[in-house]
This record gives structure tokens, sequence and C-alpha cells, in this order.
């Protein structure tokens, strides 16, 4: 996105902002030629009692009303058929900008990122909404001064004085209100950062008695977004209020001096029926061109907001080495480092050597697991198996420990099992998934010395003769039952053995050590 990102919004539905801006100035123009129909009615039809000019005027009073109608719902229908397109892209945009580099959410943390993606993207796609309600507003005024002008040049003359210092006045104010609203929009995304984060480590919280503190800084985060709040409800009610008092002094104004014209025979009781009729609807544009002033505010705050992240530049893509060690095809290899930037160049040279697509065969499970469906049975699908090649769900369970009722349904990230169980959970995805190398990152943080000991056992039983096994990890239950075990050090030196065997090495013994 470019620095105008609602200009870009606008430019991407050219047609669909065309097509409303034409139907909405259609159905502005409608209304505003509602009064000088009835005029006309009073001053011709119902004037000299004429039956048959009666009916004839209220036929064309229907058809005009209908096509006021029709022409407003089509432009509803186009301008939000193309907003919820926009805030889709929007939202898949931001969606491949994170999972394409996840360093753009470096400074943001993952509430903040899903309030982008989900409040400030609809925000911004209403801009084409806002084109719309403010150039129909614009061009409603501008017909009733000269439905006015024809009238009465004073009259017509005056609220073409009055209308464009309105504008502009509450214009002024859009600049502090944008200010306000980005600021309210930045700590609501914090606020629900904070929450975010509560609720996924509400389980580790309640077990180190840090759940206090932690509804401490939520309670800070959502004073603080509440303030903001506050402070943008007040500017909004400025504008609004504003345009209210505006308004109602222009229509008031309108009617003193159009009374006092009729009664002086400059007009006629018919014009007098427009005149009022006609500053009585100059409420509408005027209100609809302050309220895209307000809202225009909210949406440009929300598209910088998407632009923000849009254009976080993508973090520098480092040469990945080859692995410092090979696999032998079959063997179950033991990794240990405690250099976290050495396991971390470990596991994405192992993932590099498959393919990013994984097409070759290779698949590494994070140590973070991330478990998505409305089931166990949803998380646990890895679509078809290899050819020739499957293990059954039901073994990959019960060599990882893990629950086994598939049925049970999954709330929000897996939030009601444990972290042991979502950790068990994503050992047997990945055996269930049964790649030819499969790459595992400290499978078993999470579990007790019994489980883990199970799911060492089990592991090593169901990947025995299907494929390589790479651990990465520090644990000696596992390592124990490893062909072969390769201790690095962070200046790139490393040992091979047998897990016994290493414990004679101090550094070996000083990294598995518990």
């Amino acid at each position: 996105m470019s620095s105008r990102p609602v200009a870009d919004v606008l430019r991407r539905h050219p047609r669909a902002a065309a097509v409303g801006c034409g139907s909405s100035m259609l159905h502005q123009t409608c209304e505003a030629l509602v009064p000088v129909a009835i005029g006309a009615v009073v001053d011709g039809a119902v004037r000299t009692g004429d039956t048959p000019a009666i009916v004839v005027s209220v036929l064309a009073v229907l058809a005009l009303f209908t096509v006021l109608a029709t022409a407003g719902a089509f432009a509803f229908w186009t301008i939000d058929k193309a907003q919820f397109a926009e805030a889709h892209f929007l939202r898949t945009a931001v969606a491949r900008a994170v999972l394409r580099d996840p360093a753009v959410l470096r400074d943001r943390q993952v509430g903040e990122a899903l309030s982008v993606a989900t409040s400030d993207t609809r925000h911004a796609a209403e801009a084409l909404g806002l084109l719309s309600f403010g150039v129909s507003g614009c061009f409603g005024m501008l017909v009733a001064a000269v439905v006015l002008l024809r009238i009465d040049v004073a009259l017509g003359l005056g609220l073409l004085l009055c209308v464009p210092v309105l504008v502009l006045g509450l214009q002024a104010l859009a600049p502090r209100l944008e200010a306000r609203m980005h600021t309210r929009q930045r700590s609501a995304g914090l606020a629900a950062a904070v929450a975010a984060d509560l609720l996924a480590g509400l389980r580790p919280l309640r077990g180190f008695g840090g759940v206090p503190e932690a509804v401490r800084r939520y309670r800070s985060a959502s004073r603080t977004s509440r303030r903001a709040a506050v402070q943008a409800a007040g500017a909004t009610s400025v504008v609004v209020g504003v345009s209210t008092l505006a308004t109602g002094a222009v229509l008031v104004a309108t009617a003193a001096v159009a009374g006092a014209f009729v009664q002086q025979g400059r007009l006629s009781v018919g014009e007098f029926v427009t005149v009022v009729g006609m500053a009585s609807f100059l409420a509408d544009p005027v209100r609809n061109v302050s309220q895209c002033v307000q809202q225009l505010a909210v949406s440009r705050a929300s598209a910088r907001r998407v632009a923000e992240v849009l254009e976080t530049p993508a973090a520098p893509a480092a040469a990945v080495p080859a692995p410092p060690v090979r696999a032998v095809a079959g063997e179950v290899l033991g990794v240990v480092t405690t250099d976290t930037a050495t396991a971390d160049a470990v596991t994405a040279a192992f993932a590099f050597a498959g393919g990013a697509d994984g097409s070759g065969g290779v698949l590494v499970e994070p140590a973070e697991t991330h478990l998505l469906g409305d089931t166990l049975a949803d998380a646990l699908d890895t679509g078809p198996a290899p050819a020739g090649r499957g293990i059954a769900l039901a073994d990959a369970l019960r060599a990882a420990t893990a629950p086994e009722d598939l049925t049970t349904p999954l709330a929000d990230g897996g939030a009601n099992y444990s972290g042991g169980q979502r950790q068990r959970i994503g050992l047997a995805r990945a055996l269930a998934a049964d790649r030819e190398l499969l790459v595992l990152r400290d499978p078993t943080t999470a579990l007790d010395a019994v489980t883990e000991d199970r799911v060492a056992a089990g592991l090593r039983a169901v990947r025995a003769g299907t494929g390589t096994t790479v651990l990465i990890t520090t644990s000696p239950l596992l390592l124990a039952r490893c062909d072969r075990v390769v201790l690095l050090d962070g200046d790139g030196r490393h040992r091979t053995g047998r897990h016994a065997d290493l414990l004679a090495d101090p550094g070996y013994a000083a990294a598995v050590a518990r």
C-alpha cells in the first residue's frame, strides 16, 4: 500500500465507487426534488382544484419516490458488496504477510495483529461507502441550492454561502478526530493482545500464581483503552453536536426568511412549501457529509494500521547451510545443543533440505503446538498419507499417550487441554503424518518424567523401520533411545556417540543434566 491507504482502497474498486456514487447522487437528487414536486402540486393542482391534475401529480410523486428508493437500494447493494470484497482482500493480505514473514509481528502481540486483521480491515473498507455518502451529500446540497436560486436569488446565495462554510468547518475538525480514533484503535488492539495472552497462558499462570499480576496488567491496558475511547467519543460528540446545531440554524433561518418573503408577496404558497421542505431536506446531505468526515477519520486511522502491517520490511533472508550432521536412513538421531541459535539453524537446515513445500518427505514439528479445528479429529487431520506409507492414527495416539476421544470439542487453540496434552497431541499428529524424515524440536518439555519415558518408548516403536527421526532435545530419556547422538557446540564443533558413552563428556553431561 502507498502513503495514502484510503486512496488505494478506492483505486481497487473504481467501478463500484463510480456506480455507487452515481446511484447515491440520483437518490439524493430525487430526494431534493420531492419538495419541488409537492410545491408544484400545491401551486398547480391543489390551488385550482383540478381533480385530474391532482391524480396526475400524485402519480408523478409516486414515480419520483420509486426512482428514489430503487436508486438508494442499488447504491447500498453495490457499495456493501464492494466493502465486503475489500475487507476480505485486506484480511487475506494481512494473513499472507504474517504467514510469509513472521517478523511482521515482531513489534506486535498476537491480539493486536488479530485486531488489525478484523476490526481495522473492516473500517478501512468502509471508505467506499463514505465516498458515496460524501459525494451524494455534496451533490444533494448543490441541487438544493440551484432550486432555491431559481425560486429566489437571495435565499439561494445565502445557502451557497452558509453550506460551504459549514462543511469546511466540519472538515477542520477531522485531523483532531482522526488522531483520537487512531489512538483508540491502537489501545483497543493492545488490550485485545493482553487478553489473548492471558487466556492462552491461563493454565501455567495458575500453576505459579501469576494470575493476579496478569489481571493487573490487563486492567491497566483496559483502562488505557477506555480513556482513549472516551476521548474519541468526546471528539465525535463535538462533530455531531456542531453538525446538528448548524443544521438546525440553517433550517430555522431559511424558514424565517421564506415566511417573510411570502408576506411580502415575493414567494407563492407552493414556493414557500418548497423552500421549507428544501431547508428540511438539507439536514440529510449535511448530516451525511458530517458523518463522512467523522467516519473517514476512523477509516483513515484503520487503513494506516493495516498499511503498517503490509509495509513492514521483510527480514533479510539468510542463507541456510547444509545440516551440520547427516542422518542415516532409518535411524533415530539425537541432536544436543544448549545454544538456541544453533538449534534454530539445525532445524532450518533439515527443513530446507526437504524443500519449502514439504515435497521432500520432511516434516518439522516445532516445540510450540498449534491446534486448529472444531474437534480433536480436525486437529489431527494431516491429509492423505504419502504413497506406500501410513501409520494408524490410533497407534500414533497411543505412542504419544495423547487423548484418544476424537469427538472432543476443541476450544480456541486447544485451550481446553493442558500444555502437556497439547504437546502430546502435536506429537501424535506428527507421527500420524508418517514422513520419511521427521524432525522433532523439544517434543516432551511439558511432560513429567514417567509420561516422557512412555512417550520415548512409543516414539521409538512407531518410527522403527518407517523412516528417519531427528530429535533436537536435551532430554536424557529421549536421547537414551536414540541410535546415535550428536553434541553441537556454539562454535560449530561436534562430538558423536551413544547417549551412555557421551555422558562421560562434562559438556554433554551438563547439557542433559536434570
